[in-house]
């Protein structure tokens, strides 16, 4: 590998940045599947085994794996990253997550940045970028190579972690340089046209927003559509194209999803849940919940509650 003297070869270096990563998020996930950080936004994940499809949804944020290999379905796509590979999606994608390598002796590791939009856009108005090609998005995730220039500032936000004091001052100017490197790298025309108003894909990020704080009314296109001044084709065709679904199925996979919040987390029946998030008929939440998730609600909440039970044991 080419190096010029002065510098560590890039393997070595980013070999070295990875290791720092998965040494701190191994520290902080002992027991654990997932863990919030003191820094908003910023998430660790340890997975100790081998996982089929897991239905997920994915923020707006950049995924790295410091150990082992995920992937995410997302419709017939497959996004599969690793140690070589980062993962980012620049909407609310509802999709699929599945473990590829890991184990209890060398368990999968990384970590997920939530996105900020506006940091993208202030820096795009601000801040000189290298020319991109224009973006032909048929989806709204994608797969970056992962280089020392993205990894090293991910390594300075978790050392934060260890000085409390620090993190309010210092981390928003360190996620402020992360989103900057990914407008530096390959993904950069991706976020570009979700983040540049007026673009089709910052629409749908838009109709998104607005699904999200109205999921259990009624939905009409033709108003969804007004709101985010598209025509109703042209907001069904741009929809589909990037999140793999239609407005209606994205709006099922809502509401079925915070049913399942609700009778997990609030105790809720089935039917009070059902009709919490918009449902009308029990009977139809209940076969479409049994679809999504696999079993019926009432089994499927017994069967989580169990598996919590047993990994806090």
């Amino acid at each position: 590998m080419p190096t010029d003297g002065r510098t560590k070869p890039r393997g070595d270096e980013l070999s070295a940045l990875q290791r720092r990563l998965a040494e701190a998020i191994a520290k902080r996930t002992v027991g654990e599947d997932d863990r919030a950080t003191a820094i908003p936004g910023l998430t660790f994940f340890r997975r100790e085994k081998l996982t089929g499809p897991t239905p997920c949804l994915i923020e707006p944020s950049i995924v790295f794996v410091a150990q082992g290999a995920k992937q995410l379905l997302i419709g017939e796509q497959a996004y599969t990253y690793d140690t070589d590979r980062f993962l980012i999606a620049s909407l609310d994608l509802p999709g699929s997550s599945q473990v590829l390598e890991g184990s209890s002796e060398k368990p999968c590791l990384g970590l997920a940045l939530r996105l900020d939009l506006r940091v993208i856009s202030e820096l795009v108005a601000h801040v000189r970028l290298p020319a991109h090609r224009e973006c032909v998005c048929d989806s709204s995730a994608a797969i970056g190579s992962i280089t020392p220039a993205l990894l090293e500032p991910f390594t300075r936000l978790l050392a934060l972690l260890e000085h409390p004091d620090e993190i309010e001052a210092l981390a928003p100017l360190v996620v402020r340089e992360i989103h900057f490197r990914l407008l530096k790298s390959e993904v950069a025309g991706r976020l570009l046209q979700i983040a540049s108003a007026g673009s089709q894909g910052h629409r749908i990020a838009r109709a998104i927003d607005w699904m999200k704080g109205n999921y259990a009314r009624q939905l009409s296109i033709e108003e969804l559509a007004r709101h985010v001044q598209m025509s109703a084709s042209s907001l069904h065709h741009h929809f589909r194209q990037l999140t793999a679904m239609s407005p209606l199925q994205y709006q099922k996979w809502m509401r079925l999803n915070e049913a399942r919040r609700l009778m997990l987390n609030e105790d809720m029946d089935a039917a009070a849940a059902a009709f919490n998030v918009g449902y009308e008929s029990p009977s139809q939440f209940s076969r479409e919940y049994s679809r999504l998730f696999g079993a019926p609600p009432k089994r499927d909440i017994l069967t989580l509650r169990e598996r919590a039970s047993t990994t806090s044991a």
